[in-house]
């Protein structure tokens, strides 16, 4: 299972709220862009279906913001909903990127990302390319999940490597994603001559529904396996009924909904002014 996964944006936003909320805690800790005579230029890293790009155009709606993704279905998404001229007289467009690669061509004033550097393996090696980029007093930051160790991760993790699946599936669950702790991170930017402030935050999200787990993964940490079973129904059902037994056990409803913690490392580091 080596190929990238296929998003499902319709999934993926069926959580939208929660999935959310971090970027807008992110987004609060960000100051405003270095006043450079025109509008701020912003990156947005792994832009998925855009949702959250156009929160940066709510705040600053003059801004030249570009969002980056290497998935066909997410930038087709976000082109359709939000490409052209923004309400404040800025611009959003979408481009086909891999962050694993991607080496700015223009000073950026803000380079964000959201929910996305856990599927690049060794992406600190990246932040001193893309802090390098920034003018003068500029930002990068992100927020990636952090709850590799939550039972909907470790179960994947031994669900794809047991003797049924280990050979079909070459054990994606703990391949995949790959984050640091948050006082690496702070070393790291740091390092890099960045004013950096890095926290973590444990969300308590209640879901609602039939299988809520099951359907927050389907949208995230399970596309790889559903892409690698993909055209094979069976094998898909037999996969998904075994996680889903394991993730009703681990995650039983509860008199309001079932509880999903959630974990979230947050990074803001600005270059000097």
């Amino acid at each position: 299972m080596r190929s990238a996964p296929t998003w499902d944006p319709a999934q993926y936003l069926r959580h939208s709220g929660h999935r959310t909320r971090p970027f807008l805690d992110l987004l609060a800790r960000i100051p405003e862009p270095p006043a450079g005579g025109g509008p701020a230029r912003i990156a947005d890293l792994g832009c998925g279906p855009g949702n959250v790009t156009a929160l940066l155009a709510d705040r600053w709606p003059a801004a030249r913001i570009t969002g980056l993704d290497n998935s066909p279905e997410m930038l087709d998404r976000a082109r359709r909903e939000y490409a052209g001229p923004t309400a404040g007289g800025g611009t959003m467009d979408f481009r086909t990127a891999d962050a694993a690669h991607w080496t700015p061509e223009e000073p950026y004033d803000l380079i964000v990302s959201n929910a996305a550097l856990q599927w690049v393996p060794n992406h600190p090696d990246s932040f001193a390319r893309w802090i390098a980029a920034l003018a003068p007093g500029g930002t990068f930051a992100f927020q990636v999940p952090g709850n590799f160790t939550s039972p909907s991760h470790t179960l994947l993790a031994e669900l794809c490597d047991s003797p049924r699946w280990r050979e079909r599936l070459d054990h994606p669950g703990g391949r995949v994603m790959r984050v640091l702790e948050p006082a690496d991170y702070l070393t790291r930017l740091t390092d890099l001559g960045c004013a950096t402030d890095v926290w973590e935050t444990t969300y308590l999200q209640l879901l609602t529904g039939e299988d809520p787990v099951l359907d927050w993964v389907k949208g995230t940490a399970l596309r790889p396996v559903l892409t690698a079973l993909a055209g094979d129904d069976k094998a898909t059902e037999e996969f998904t009924g075994q996680y889903r037994a394991l993730l009703r056990e681990a995650y039983p409803p509860g008199p309001h909904g079932t509880v999903f913690p959630f974990r979230r490392i947050f990074a803001v580091a600005h270059t000097p002014a």
